[in-house]
């Protein structure tokens, strides 16, 4: 049996986990008013749970992308997504601030695996003038989880409470695994299902051929990767975008509910637009580059792309800073999916520039790594904004609109050409 355009069936399969994983972890945040209520906790205890999540997510980004690089995609996603559908299932049985908290650092023990796995693959099923739009529709997945996640949620927990909430939607990262073991059996070069053509497509040039077969070579150390100035830069653009996208992703459904006095129902109802305009970028950003390569360099096209995106972001909260005010709440919603569409048009080219400069068996490395360091810049925000919020957000909004323009100088600055660092190992 021959499946034509097998990598498209892989990447909607790792778009669909990227689905549950933003379920689940979303899932938090939208029944937290609740939650915190039936378990006689503050946003104090909220903020703490969210950077023992993202301490679990940093340091899961790490290993996650070396085991990957050892035991490779197909068994990656399989422990990742088993570890924290059960830790979602896990919170149906919190009890206080010990359980709850243990529960939330094994979800981003397990979370933390989709990222790094996501770019391994794209590197390994891809050639490079897709590798963008195939990141895209993975990260389109992030983007509909958290517009499918607060309907859903309010649905669920409308319907059932919050506890049998976290038993169904952890039930579900458990059955993704059946069509992930059934489907993505291995690597293409050795594909049992994959047509010849699509094989020659994706192992055509020198680079593709390296980054599929693991064989050839062992991955570079850290401290070799680390060697390379190009790496740092990847590192620093994740260091400095990422707490945008966590702003809104952990605070927004707290922020709609003591700024505006939204409940679980309303807030459910009205962010889901917000995401939508990140499932839109998501999408045109992996196009756009792609367009760009038709005529442009890698590097020029990811440059030009990530710069576009991070002026949106840009655009976009000092929208929220200069018009947003308590009497006109959706204005909020409308002018934040502008944010997110930036930040999804930028983040998906930044993400893959890990499999620009690298060959395959250290692409995970590189990946984890800016995952950890992304998770760092994160929990320094989730620490200081219960200080910020309980006077006004908008300072945090200021903050984070200077860290965009700071992704895109610190590409530039230090990734003097996106192409691979490892010319004399290649060649």
């Amino acid at each position: 049996m021959k499946i034509k355009g097998l990598r498209w069936w892989i990447i909607t399969l790792i778009c669909l986990a990227t689905v549950i994983n933003y379920i689940d972890r979303t899932a938090f945040g939208v029944m937290w008013p609740e939650m915190g209520k039936d378990l006689g906790m503050d946003e104090s205890d909220y903020a703490v749970m969210l950077n023992v999540f993202m301490i679990t997510y940093a340091l899961g980004k790490f290993l996650s992308g070396k085991l990957y690089d050892i035991i490779g995609t197909r068994l990656g996603f399989t422990v990742s997504i088993v570890v924290w559908s059960v830790a979602s299932i896990l919170h149906a049985f919190a009890r206080g601030l010990f359980s709850l908290t243990l529960f939330r650092a094994l979800l981003g023990l397990g979370e933390a695996g989709n990222w790094p796995g996501a770019v391994k693959s794209n590197g390994e099923w891809f050639p490079v003038k897709q590798r963008a739009i195939a990141q895209g529709i993975f990260n389109a997945g992030a983007s509909l989880g958290s517009v499918i996640a607060p309907i859903l949620i309010a649905f669920l927990y409308g319907h059932f409470g919050w506890r049998t909430t976290f038993i169904i939607i952890g039930a579900i990262g458990l059955l993704w695994v059946i069509p992930w073991l059934f489907i993505n059996k291995t690597t293409p070069e050795s594909h049992p299902w994959i047509t010849d053509k699509e094989r020659s497509l994706i192992m055509n040039s020198q680079i593709e051929k390296e980054a599929c077969d693991s064989k050839k070579g062992k991955g570079l150390s850290v401290a070799k990767i680390l060697s390379y100035k190009e790496s740092w830069g990847v590192l620093a653009s994740r260091f400095f975008i990422e707490p945008i996208w966590w702003l809104f992703v952990g605070w927004m459904p707290l922020y709609l509910n003591s700024k505006f006095e939204f409940s679980i129902e309303e807030i459910g109802s009205t962010i889901w637009i917000s995401y939508l305009g990140g499932m839109a970028g998501s999408i045109l950003g992996g196009w756009y580059s792609g367009k760009l390569m038709e005529k442009k360099s890698v590097d020029a096209a990811r440059k030009i792309t990530i710069t576009i995106g991070c002026s949106l972001i840009f655009v976009g909260l000092l929208g929220i800073i200069f018009l947003v005010t308590e009497k006109n709440p959706m204005t909020f919603i409308y002018i934040v999916s502008i944010v997110l569409f930036g930040f999804q048009f930028a983040i998906g080219n930044i993400q893959t520039i890990s499999s620009d400069l690298l060959k395959g068996p250290s692409v995970g490395t590189l990946a984890g790594l800016a995952g950890s360091v992304a998770a760092i810049s994160v929990i320094i925000m989730n620490s200081l904004i219960p200080m910020i919020a309980s006077v006004s957000y908008t300072p945090a909004f200021i903050v984070i609109a200077i860290l965009a323009p700071m992704a895109v100088i610190s590409i530039f600055m230090l990734i003097k050409k996106i192409e691979p660092v490892e010319k004399e190992i290649i060649n």
